[in-house]
């Protein structure tokens, strides 16, 4: 068995759903369930013996204890944060809360079990820490990518706390020796993802005849990595990463954010045309930028492809026309994860503790 923990998010529900596809061995999902978690994506699994979900925080150390102590997992896989940067410049708190002190307990709650594993197991066991390329700050547009000895430099409240929780979990494993591998991705975009980040937003507000916001001029540059691409590589690295590394991943996808929303504009207009017969790009509407909105991501991934043999399957061509269709096949599911009743109802019927 494997324990994930963020379990019923964007990333962490695609890659339980991947990996059940793929592999027999069963998943325990930990997830607190805040407002992007949602157990709405994992309902295709009720009754399937291979998963149990449980709602806790990474947080409660007495929980987790727990949980290690009756599953007996040979992996933790970390997906839990908050993830929203916009969020973050609001509210900080909830992110060094999440990302910060959730981290740290939850190291010391997986160190306590590991020193207490049998040598067999415990040779084998793994702590994986899913991170991202924000860590790294900002790059000029003639920078190189960012490789794995780039210097930390992060500038949003999110990024700031996810690289606290990366050094958290190298520090466990120089200090203690917890076996630990941490991936750092540039954006994921794909099924399931909550439309508050740009390519759902898109879409969803397309559908509704409502304005689409672009930041500033619309020319920030990100590396986009299909979220079933980046399932496929952190089970990879799972499976033959080196102890103590750190693997870039990303989706060889450099792209400004006004290319992104006019493609996937341009989908739509394939897909769903208008009554009119006018584009979508004519709802576009250009915002105040975001205080602090770093100009441009890049990922080098040459590392993962080196050692691990691990390459991005999908073009951005490819993956973001199988994310147009599913937002247009699962319309019913952006209006209930957008509803609060619903999610309550869905949290109070499917929720299981242990």
């Amino acid at each position: 068995m494997i324990l994930v923990t963020g379990g019923a998010g964007f990333i962490g529900a695609n890659f339980v759903l991947d990996w059940l596809a793929q592999s027999d061995e069963a998943v325990l999902n930990l997830d607190k369930l805040t407002y992007a978690g949602n157990p709405e994506n994992l309902l295709s699994l009720q009754g399937d013996s291979r998963y149990l979900f449980v709602q806790g925080d990474i947080g409660d150390a007495a929980l987790v204890a727990q949980l290690l102590a009756r599953y007996q997992p040979r992996a933790v896989l970390n997906f839990a944060a908050e993830s929203h940067v916009d969020r973050s410049i609001h509210g900080p708190e909830d992110f060094i809360q999440t990302n910060v002190v959730g981290t740290m307990r939850l190291l010391q709650s997986v160190r306590a079990y590991w020193q207490g594993l049998a040598e067999g197991p415990r040779a084998a066991f793994r702590f994986l820490h899913v991170s991202t390329d924000e860590v790294y700050g900002s790059l000029s547009p003639d920078d190189p990518a960012f490789t794995e000895t780039h210097k930390i430099e992060p500038n949003s409240p999110y990024s700031a706390s996810k690289a606290a929780s990366d050094h958290l979990v190298r520090a466990w494993h120089h200090t203690y020796g917890l076996p630990v591998l941490t991936t750092n991705c540039s954006n994921n975009y794909g099924p399931l993802h909550f439309p508050e980040k740009l390519i759902p937003l898109i879409i969803v507000n397309a559908l509704a005849g409502k304005p689409l916001p672009i930041y500033g001029d619309g020319l920030q540059v990100r590396d986009w990595l299909y979220v079933k691409d980046h399932c496929s590589a952190i089970r990879r690295v799972l499976q033959s990463g080196r102890v103590g590394e750190t693997y870039n991943v990303g989706g060889c996808n450099e792209k400004p954010n006004i290319e992104i929303v006019h493609t996937v504009c341009t989908l739509l207009d394939e897909l769903r045309p208008k009554g009119d017969g006018s584009s979508y790009k004519t709802q576009i509407a250009y915002v105040q930028d975001r205080p602090g909105h770093d100009r441009r991501y890049a990922i080098d991934a040459s590392k993962i492809e080196r050692e691990l043999g691990w390459m991005p399957a999908e073009t951005f061509e490819t993956g973001i026309r199988k994310t147009v269709h599913w937002y247009l096949d699962h319309q019913a599911w952006v209006t209930n994860v957008q509803s609060g009743a619903y999610r309550e109802w869905v949290k109070a019927n499917y929720a299981e503790r242990a």
